[in-house]
């Protein structure tokens, strides 16, 4: 049972991002995962006036005359939200916490799909997959999806992508539009979970959302302070006057998304970054039109 405050916290978000998306760059998402809206569906012999850039050149090569590939318009798409639910998400030193920026977000790309007749789903994760909302349409389908990602609490702490990159990789068995929206504080990356995103990103069009607070990439000055690892429980007293601890911090993050963006280069999985003092609208839109450009 969700409580009054919490209720209205939620309602406003919903109507927020609700408005947002309907009214802010709905055009954007469509130029960039709609671009071509088509997908191949067989081959003919070309005829005068067909474009050249459609020629399938292997097919011409073992027929020994031209042909076409052939395309047929998609009816819709499947949007998949990977969302992460650990312990790290709950933090946040300025407006809000990791976990509303990761709700916002996903509640913006949840109404640009309805609003274009896609399907929305969701995998919730930490250290396992914790929930899967199958691929569903309509504003009542995105209101739960909000209201799950405040309310849903996993059962552990800790975060395991791979788990949740394996768990896509099986269970959506055709081409979908994967938004995978983490902090990815994940101190050392496996050679598993590497394998897993290239699996994913060659069956799927996978876009990296990481969200940070700016106290995560470097620790203020304010002495003596008392810190919990949130996945862990582990406790610590850190003086954060020193120079040496403060930049032992910046190295320890820096190395953390090092590793992180090679597997994303690896895999050529976007990121886009957002933090919970800035807005969500202005890095999605710039991407969106950046992708859109390139289709």
């Amino acid at each position: 049972m969700l409580s009054r405050e919490l209720y209205t916290r939620i309602q406003k978000l919903h109507f927020r991002t609700r408005f947002l998306a309907n009214n802010l760059f709905a055009g954007q998402y469509i130029s960039a995962f709609k671009g071509r809206g088509m997908e191949f569906s067989d081959v003919r012999e070309y005829q005068p006036g067909d474009d050249v850039r459609d020629i399938d050149w292997n097919v011409s090569a073992r027929s020994g005359r031209p042909f076409i590939k052939v395309f047929h318009e998609e009816r819709e798409l499947t949007v998949i939200l990977l969302i992460d639910l650990s312990g790290s998400n709950l933090f946040g030193t300025r407006k809000r916490f990791k976990r509303e920026v990761i709700a916002e977000t996903a509640g913006l790309l949840s109404f640009l799909a309805i609003r274009t007749n896609d399907k929305v789903g969701a995998i919730f994760f930490s250290d396992k997959v914790d929930k899967y909302i199958p691929p569903q349409k309509g504003a009542g389908h995105v209101w739960r999806l909000i209201k799950e990602i405040f309310s849903f609490e996993p059962l552990s702490k800790k975060t395991n992508m791979t788990n949740a990159l394996n768990f896509l990789n099986k269970v959506v068995k055709r081409h979908a539009i994967v938004f995978m929206l983490s902090d990815f504080m994940i101190e050392l990356p496996s050679a598993d979970m590497g394998r897993a995103m290239a699996l994913a990103s060659r069956k799927h069009d996978i876009t990296a959302l990481k969200v940070r607070d700016p106290a995560e990439s470097m620790l203020p000055d304010v002495g003596y302070i008392r810190m919990q690892d949130p996945e862990t429980g582990a406790d610590a007293f850190v003086n954060t006057h020193d120079l040496f601890v403060r930049q032992a911090w910046k190295d320890m993050i820096n190395k953390m998304d090092s590793d992180i963006l090679k597997i994303f280069q690896k895999s050529r999985v976007p990121l886009v970054e957002l933090n919970t003092n800035g807005p969500v609208v202005e890095p999605l839109t710039a991407f969106f039109h950046k992708k859109g450009l390139r289709r």
